[in-house]
């Protein structure tokens, strides 16, 4: 018996990359799959139902069960019917991975008001769709056994403050705040909700110049996306429940658990700070933790 036999699920930005090898990975491991792709290009521009299809084509004729979708989960209005294809076409629907992405890079002073708002679209109204109407149907069950599962996309960009992408960066750390708060709101509910910070060869990566790239040089079968889907597998089943709220950082053949935010050293005065005297504190106790020098 496969991992996720009986389960199903949804994968937007399934048509090419890294959603692609999830996508496949679920129907291998004995999931229905809602295959979600737009079919844009990269910068989000266009719209082509061939590579959603293509997946669909190559889950089926292995004897897998898989649709294809080309919603654009950044509408409020589609997303919603993603959902609803996915619970009347295969009658239920367990997993959401929100993969879906577009890249409009530049540097902040150079940014348009445009790129900014259509990359926070996508990306993190994209994933704030999709999850608050699946959110709302798994509610609407109130199953008590429920082992309902939300895996988003964050990024290194985010994580570490990429110079070019400002908009990508914070529409990823926004999905960072997202993953944490609807771990807390969902879990009554069953669901887990985690992100995945990944590495791999995709065509929005290799868009960034080489200098700028966080993901290391390595052998091709090295930075395969395919080398991400393992765990986003594992998260998806019923045996997963354990981990809600977490970052896991996947890349090449490393998976890594990210710490989640936490103070690292307080300051406690017994009344209002004075400006200066605050200041020689921060610098005191700040400092030799910052690499501050003198």
């Amino acid at each position: 018996m496969a991992r996720l036999d009986g389960r199903v699920a949804i994968v937007t930005g399934a048509g090419r990359g890294i959603g692609r090898s999830v996508a496949l990975l679920l129907a291998r491991q004995g999931a229905a799959v809602v295959v979600n792709d737009l079919g844009a290009a990269l910068d989000g521009s266009g719209a082509d139902s061939g590579p959603a299809q293509q997946v669909v084509n190559e889950i089926t004729e292995a004897g897998g069960k898989a649709v294809a979708s080309g919603a654009d989960v950044s509408d409020h209005a589609a997303a919603e019917g993603l959902v609803r294809e996915a619970v009347e076409g295969f009658g239920r629907l367990d997993v959401v991975v929100n993969v879906a992405g577009i890249l409009r890079d530049r540097m902040v002073f150079n940014m348009t008001e445009q790129e900014w708002d259509d990359v926070i679209r996508v990306h993190l109204k994209g994933t704030f769709n999709t999850t608050k109407f699946a959110a709302a149907h798994w509610r609407s069950l109130r199953e008590e056994t429920a082992q309902n599962r939300i895996i988003n996309f964050t990024s290194v960009s985010g994580l570490h403050g990429a110079p070019g992408q400002p908009n990508y960066a914070a529409a990823k750390m926004g999905i960072v705040g997202l993953t944490y708060s609807s771990a807390n709101a969902l879990a009554k509910y069953g669901v887990t909700v985690n992100a995945i910070s990944p590495g791999a060869a995709t065509r929005m990566t290799e868009s960034v110049p080489a200098e700028r790239r966080r993901t290391p040089s390595a052998a091709d079968d090295e930075r395969s996306p395919d080398n991400v889907a393992p765990i986003v597998a594992y998260l998806a089943s019923e045996q997963s429940g354990w981990i809600n709220g977490r970052i896991i950082h996947s890349s090449g053949y490393e998976v890594a658990l990210y710490s989640n935010p936490q103070p690292l050293i307080r300051l406690i005065g017994t009344g209002p700070w004075d400006p200066d005297a605050l200041a020689a504190q921060v610098e005191r106790s700040f400092g030799p933790l910052l690499g501050r020098q003198g």
